[in-house]
């Protein structure tokens, strides 16, 4: 028979202790949580580091590409037997043909019809070109000489180029054989490279066609006359490329030699000139302790008929 008495806060009970235990897991788990976010290291050392090492990865490659690309670049106009003169193909390149070995005295001027000249009648002596960074004008008749040796003869007007990339110009050039730079005032384009009848003005001293141009023709053997020549003067007493003979800016009188060197006779014989005579030179033409080699280059000549490998641009 029923007691009477209700089993209804039996139940109350329960859900009461359902609910305390559910609320006493609850903040367990958010202390757990909490302590886990407390204890968690984000290693901000070690991503600072990672982010360097990517940043100087990058900055090395978009410093370095760039160079192997212009190289290569380059490197597609080093002449060959079926294409002797790459430079037929860089846009802008002048190409003039002159007579070879036309001596003018080094008080004589020449009535040059470009400007700079890359060819025609010229002193005797040539212009050191030995990768010689010179910081003023030189006497032109001495540096078109060099052409005729296969040199490469950049020059710039000093007002239209910044010392920054006057320095550019000159990592292209210094040290390398068959090479020389100097200023050349009044030059209608900011720089120019010049070989022996050829010629290119650029106005970007990045331009890859700097490159493109002395890969071409640096002692392209089948560009300019004399192979095998040297660019290295020799004696001062001929050329001293600590104290060359200086710019000329003036025009040239009317005395000045014309560019078809009338009254000159050549001084190339079988492909070599005769020595260059020095001042106060008996009258046998002889040097004073000896004749320069005209026609070797120290420490051992440039084969005639090869085309030296170019050295790398920085560049160039």
């Amino acid at each position: 028979m029923p007691s009477g008495k209700s089993d209804r806060p039996n139940s109350n009970s329960a859900a009461k202790s359902a609910k305390a235990l559910k609320a006493a897991k609850s903040r367990s788990r958010s202390s757990t949580s909490k302590s886990v976010v407390r204890d968690r290291h984000i290693p901000w050392l070690s991503i600072g580091a990672a982010v360097i090492v990517v940043a100087l990865i990058a900055a090395i490659a978009a410093f370095l590409v760039p160079k192997y690309q212009s190289r290569a670049e380059a490197q597609r106009f080093v002449p060959t037997a079926t294409n002797t003169d790459p430079s037929k193909n860089i846009d802008g390149v002048v190409k003039v043909d002159y007579p070879a070995g036309l001596h003018v005295q080094a008080n004589q001027r020449v009535a040059y019809d470009k400007t700079p000249p890359f060819g025609g009648p010229h002193d005797q002596v040539w212009a050191t070109c030995m990768g010689n960074v010179y910081p003023k004008g030189i006497r032109t008749e001495n540096a078109v000489h060099s052409l005729e040796h296969g040199a490469v003869w950049i020059t710039y007007n000093p007002d239209k180029l910044s010392p920054a990339q006057v320095q550019t110009l000159a990592s292209k050039v210094d040290g390398r054989p068959y090479m020389l730079l100097s200023p050349y005032p009044g030059m209608d384009s900011p720089f120019s490279l010049q070989s022996w009848g050829h010629q290119l003005k650029l106005t970007d001293v990045n331009d890859q066609r700097v490159a493109n141009f002395i890969s071409a023709l640096r002692t392209n053997s089948n560009t300019y006359p004399e192979i095998g020549a040297s660019c290295d003067a020799g004696t001062p007493s001929l050329f001293d490329p600590a104290n060359p003979p200086p710019f000329n800016p003036e025009p040239p009188g009317p005395d000045a030699i014309p560019m078809d060197g009338k009254g000159l006779t050549p001084q190339i014989q079988n492909g070599q000139e005769q020595s260059p005579t020095a001042p106060g030179a008996g009258a046998s033409g002889a040097v004073p302790g000896g004749a320069v080699p005209g026609g070797a280059v120290p420490g051992g000549a440039v084969p005639g008929g090869a085309v030296p490998a170019p050295a790398p641009v920085g560049g160039n």
